[in-house]
């Protein structure tokens, strides 16, 4: 019984080594991968068509802190002429309408209603990336959102066919990597392993 019980612990705790090294590596590559086409200056960055913003959390018809982070960097991207178009991609129901948010507040700091295009099926950064490219028509983009989440969303950007590069939200600010987002790298690269993008 004894040797039996040594044996689970062992398969356990290899297994937890095991995932662990694999987070770590595919945290690794992911910063590896888009720290190239990654920038915190609005003049830094090469021209696209596009700008996509990636929503998050409003609250009674305001963005939070972070979304709005994200949606000045694409006012600024606009303003500096880099981008002629912007999707505000995010969730939309009756309660909150993310996209709506996004749109009106870029609306309120002079960017033109006629280049933004909202978009409220992109519940997650994976589905965004699909549906710039397969409904849009979007092949190439600056994405904006914080350091911590552009790294995943720039890979998955690529994996959907889109030649992206990133613009930081939050320039300057200390990188924090969450444990859900360390994860979610991990997650990602298994996924788009056992079901690549079309």
């Amino acid at each position: 019984m004894a040797d039996r019980w040594a044996s689970v612990w062992r398969f356990v705790r290899n297994g937890a080594l095991l995932g662990f090294a694999a987070l770590v590596i595919a945290n690794v590559y992911v910063q590896w991968a888009t720290a190239a086409v990654t920038f915190e200056r609005v003049q830094d960055v090469p021209p696209r068509p596009t700008a996509i913003v990636l929503g998050t959390t409003t609250l009674h018809g305001m963005p939070s802190q972070e979304l709005a982070e994200r949606l000045q960097a694409a006012a600024e991207l606009y303003a500096a002429h880099k981008v002629q178009a912007i999707i505000v991609s995010g969730s939309s129901s009756a309660r909150e309408d993310e996209p709506g948010v996004m749109a009106h507040w870029l609306i309120g700091r002079g960017v033109p209603a006629a280049i933004i295009t909202e978009d409220p099926l992109g519940v997650r950064t994976r589905a965004t990336m699909e549906r710039a490219a397969h409904v849009y028509g979007v092949r190439a983009a600056v994405v904006c959102t914080q350091a911590y989440h552009l790294p995943r969303a720039l890979i998955l950007a690529r994996k959907a066919g889109i030649d992206a590069v990133g613009l930081v939200g939050d320039p300057g600010a200390a990188m924090r990597h969450s444990m859900r987002e360390i994860v979610a790298r991990g997650a990602m690269l298994l996924e788009t392993l056992i079901w690549p993008v079309h």
